[in-house]
């Protein structure tokens, strides 16, 4: 018995490990299993019921912009702790572990790229860095975008997925929307066209600043939209929200 027991666990590892990691995926939508080769030749979208995927920054990269056109700006630029915060954890261990997590230091990828041809200004916020909430580096990263695309004279392309304000900096991440929407307002002055791409979620301050300046407001299908989120708001007026709310 012993030995039938040993034979079959040998069996249920050996099929675990014959199939490769990430090969399916399920969709958090309507929960199909997807095949990841599949899903990704659709752009991330789910077949049977249309649910776009959260991907990375560098995936929209290859599915919006021309093949290594791209130029990142300010690479290194990361958070530091003026505050000193600490909730469960230290800020800096928190930093560290997000920068290790997304190979990336701050939530928004900045740089400049092609577009069938033409030059453009971008940003691409990451929501698997701490959410893609706003701290300084963010709030900074995008206003020196923004001035280079004044500089270079091209268009300002903004890819949001954020949930916010970031706490751990507390009036100095509150301080990025100001900063942010005077960029994006300098754009309209020089007559240069601001594209903003909501995706899910886009909350909080990133909301209430530059997401919606855009002269052109695009929104992923279903997406999270709104400062507030259904949870608060639901609280708050002490009402059940209708179905597709904020979406």
């Amino acid at each position: 018995m012993n030995w039938l027991k040993r034979a079959r666990k040998g069996i249920r590892t050996w099929r675990r490990k014959s199939i490769p990691e990430g090969l399916w995926k399920k969709c958090p939508s309507c929960g199909e299993i997807v095949y990841s080769e599949n899903l990704q030749k659709n752009l991330s979208v789910c077949s049977n019921c249309g649910n776009h995927f959260r991907i990375s920054p560098d995936r929209y990269l290859e599915i919006l912009f021309d093949r290594g056109s791209f130029e990142e700006s300010d690479p290194d630029l990361s958070s530091s702790d003026p505050l000193k915060f600490k909730d469960s954890k230290k800020y800096p261990g928190r930093i560290k572990n997000a920068q290790k997590k997304t190979s990336r230091k701050s939530a928004v990828l900045t740089g400049t790229a092609e577009l069938d041809g033409n030059r453009v200004a971008l940003a691409i916020m990451d929501f698997s860095f701490l959410g893609g909430s706003m701290g300084s580096v963010v709030g900074e990263k995008i206003a020196r975008i923004a001035r280079k695309a004044i500089e270079q004279r091209i268009p300002f392309l903004m890819v949001s997925a954020s949930g916010g304000a970031r706490m751990q900096e507390s009036i100095l991440s509150l301080m990025q929307m100001a900063k942010t929407s005077a960029a994006v307002n300098l754009l309209e002055k020089s007559k240069l066209p601001f594209i903003s791409i909501l995706t899910n979620p886009t909350t909080g301050g990133v909301a209430a600043s530059f997401a919606f300046q855009g002269d052109i407001i695009i929104a992923e299908p279903r997406a999270l939209i709104g400062f507030a989120g259904p949870r608060v708001i639901k609280e708050t007026v002490g009402e059940e929200l209708p179905e597709g709310f904020q979406r």
